[in-house]
């Protein structure tokens, strides 16, 4: 040990505990404040709506509606209560699949309660070489985003991929709940029965 490091040694001894305490909080506080620097000067979360990188719950995060995912009826369980279902196969690191999930929370406002919202991550499905009809899987076609709606005999009346407009997907489900056509009223009314019309409503 070298006559200057123990000199260093013994004047930090000599200084009165109460100046050493000052010091200690001080130096405390410069490594806070360097710190919060640090993270103040951090980047951003690298994801976001335009690129192809996982940040979560597409739904919650790019369409506000966090309630879409786990859904709350499976395929089988919809069919078999002959009620419509829309299924929208995704996966959360698609950009394509960020933008369209406000369509399908958009669209979820007014059919919720009369179709079954059913997304699948499509990373979930099982690889099996052949599905049933009351499994998701028998109606992928690789590709994502993909919307399909299945009507109340079983049948697909819709399968798009890629970004569906809403339009394009109200147009189908007025036909399914045999609604009157936009043209005719912005509202979801059925049409004209003993001149009584009803609004859509679950049964």
């Amino acid at each position: 040990m070298s006559l200057h490091s123990l000199r260093f040694r013994l004047n930090i001894l000599a200084i009165p505990s109460t100046q050493r305490r000052i010091a200690f909080l001080c130096l405390l506080s410069l490594m806070a404040i360097f710190s919060s620097m640090l993270l103040l000067g951090t980047p951003p979360a690298l994801a976001g709506l335009n690129d192809d990188r996982f940040d979560g719950n597409i739904f919650a995060l790019y369409g506000g509606n966090g309630s879409l995912v786990p859904p709350r009826v499976n395929l089988a369980e919809s069919l078999k209560k002959e009620k419509p279902a829309l299924l929208v196969f995704y996966v959360e690191d698609s950009s394509d699949c960020k933008r369209f999930s406000s369509v399908v929370s958009q669209l979820q406002q007014p059919y919720g309660r009369a179709a079954s919202f059913i997304p699948i991550n499509i990373d979930s499905l099982s690889p099996e070489s052949s599905y049933t009809p009351t499994e998701p899987g028998y109606y992928y076609q690789g590709l994502v985003p993909q919307i399909v709606i299945i009507n109340h005999d079983s049948k697909v009346v819709l399968n798009e991929v890629g970004q569906v407009s809403y339009e394009q997907v109200d147009d189908v489900f007025r036909e399914v709940f045999d609604l009157l056509p936009r043209s005719e009223s912005v509202e979801l009314k059925r049409r004209a029965f003993n001149e009584i019309n009803t609004e859509l409503r679950s049964d």
